[in-house]
């Protein structure tokens, strides 16, 4: 590889994330708030590592004898495209080298996130999503070779002729969760399709001085099902991460504590009691990894 494509800093680090390897747990939690990474922290019994770079805020350490990790990526697939990546190489390319190792490693990946609900029934008082599915709106996936390899073809095409997609927005992509982390985290909490948007504004139907050029996208998507699954809520992160994940060997599940909901207009401004809540029950359930 190119000092271009695996930019390195002096010190052996990795670009964005400057981490090393061996600074980061397979037990991996993502978050987008740099401050909620922090808070994460405060549950382990002890930290052995913090690093902190731009957004990035990064914790290694033990909980309930578990060494675990967690990470902030900022906002949005871009974010995430960049940090699933640099996980990726720091467990699975020899930096003296610049090569790929020939016995790679699966890590845990686990994003706790903030969303909003696209049901009438979410409520936005302690209600958490788990996403079945990552529906990007994005385009992510058709940049890579193994895009469409790794995503659910019959979803997508449904969800594209269903909603009549305007050929003119980037075209959607669906890629399912990892199975394993789906039962273990996910659990008995309710299960759907999330969206993913490459944008908290116009791409979520939000409108403040600039006008949306379609502002029917939500009450269409909602309605939309496949296969029993529906549409549970929007957010800007999950596909890609279950893109990324899909692609390089990786489990990857997202749980989102819904704290507005788009339908009824309503919105929790007191969220973080149940923020709380979400992060001490992830924690112990991945204790089971």
């Amino acid at each position: 590889m190119k000092k271009a494509e695996l930019v390195l800093h002096g010190d052996g680090s990795v670009y964005h994330l400057r981490l090393k390897p061996g600074d980061v747990a397979e037990i991996i939690f993502l978050v987008g708030d740099p401050a909620r990474a922090k808070i994460i922290s405060t549950f382990f019994d002890e930290v052995e590592l913090q690093q902190s770079n731009r957004e990035i805020n990064t914790f290694t350490g033990y909980y309930n004898g578990k060494r675990m990790s967690v990470l902030s990526t900022g906002m949005g697939t871009d974010n995430i495209e960049i940090v699933v990546n640099e996980l990726d190489a720091l467990f699975n390319i020899d930096f003296e080298t610049k090569l790929p190792k020939q016995e790679t490693v699966s890590v845990n990946l686990i994003r706790i996130g903030t969303s909003g609900g696209l049901q009438p029934d979410i409520s936005v008082d302690n209600s958490y999503i788990v996403s079945k599915y990552g529906l990007g709106l994005d385009g992510l996936a058709y940049f890579y070779e193994k895009g469409p390899l790794v995503m659910e073809r019959e979803l997508t095409s449904s969800f594209i002729n269903q909603m009549e997609w305007d050929k003119d927005l980037p075209k959607p992509y669906a890629v399912k969760g990892s199975s394993k982390l789906l039962e273990i985290i996910g659990g008995n909490w309710r299960k759907g399709i999330t969206l993913t948007a490459p944008g908290f504004y116009a791409p979520q139907g939000r409108e403040l001085r600039l006008k949306v050029t379609d502002n029917t996208i939500i009450d269409r998507a909602r309605n939309f099902k496949y296969s029993g699954d529906q549409v549970t809520n929007f957010e800007m992160e999950t596909s890609a991460l279950y893109l990324l994940a899909a692609m390089l060997g990786h489990h990857a599940v997202t749980v989102c504590d819904i704290i507005a909901n788009r339908i009824t207009g309503e919105f929790n401004q007191n969220y973080h009691a149940s923020m709380e809540r979400l992060i001490k029950e992830v924690l112990e359930r991945a204790t089971a990894l």
